[in-house]
């Protein structure tokens, strides 16, 4: 087995350790950043959201295999930051105003980023402003999460402040969260609505097509 098939069973199975170790070795012995990235990071999040999505990963197998791909991509960072390697794609994500939840959005930053996004996390408790600020900065898609019934209107609030000061059209706008649901997403004139982490990164991708 190569050490990118190595690295990549890392990853799925979670195990830190094992793919900082590799990941170390690996820039070690030569292997291009990009090479580890495109070959061993991205195939494994990818494949990790496909056992997410045929219900044989839950949340926490996702959750450690994301922590597992972060260290890895954490050594690699600098190397494609100096071979210039541009990213697929870039995401502001955020909880909106008045809504503290982050599991969930820190599970989407962290499949986004996987799926080889530069993602700028704007935290919890995220006003309307912020997300304008994001776009007016260069970021494709904007993400918002709402985990509860009350805090769900200020993505329509927050939509409709990108429109006020007209930026809504240079954005595509992805919206989730427990009690968000196709139709909300669709009246309140956001483009996608991902039901999870996984899908989020698909349909993230879906969109820089």
């Amino acid at each position: 087995m190569s050490l990118l098939e190595i690295i990549r069973n890392g990853v799925i199975d979670g195990d830190a350790n094992a793919v900082k170790a590799n990941v170390t070795k690996a820039v070690e012995e030569g292997t291009q950043a990009t090479a580890i990235l495109n070959d061993a990071l991205i195939p494994a999040m990818a494949e990790v959201g496909k056992r997410f999505e045929a219900g044989e990963f839950f949340v926490p197998e996702m959750l450690i295999a994301a922590r597992a791909m972060k260290e890895g991509l954490a050594i690699i960072k600098p190397r494609l930051a100096a071979a210039a390697i541009e990213p697929v794609g870039k995401v502001a994500i955020g909880t909106v105003k008045g809504d503290l939840h982050d599991i969930g959005k820190n599970l989407v930053a962290m499949m986004l980023e996987g799926a080889g996004f530069e993602i700028t996390d704007l935290g919890v408790d995220v006003p309307p402003e912020k997300f304008a600020e994001a776009v007016q900065k260069g970021v494709q898609i904007v993400g918002m999460s709402a985990l509860l019934t009350t805090t769900m209107p200020m993505m329509k609030r927050t939509i409709d402040h990108l429109t006020a000061v007209g930026v809504r059209s240079r954005v595509r706008i992805m919206v989730g969260g427990a009690p968000v649901t196709d139709a909300y997403a669709r009246q309140i004139g956001a483009d996608v609505y991902a039901p999870d982490a996984s899908s989020a990164a698909r349909k993230a991708l879906e969109l820089m097509r």
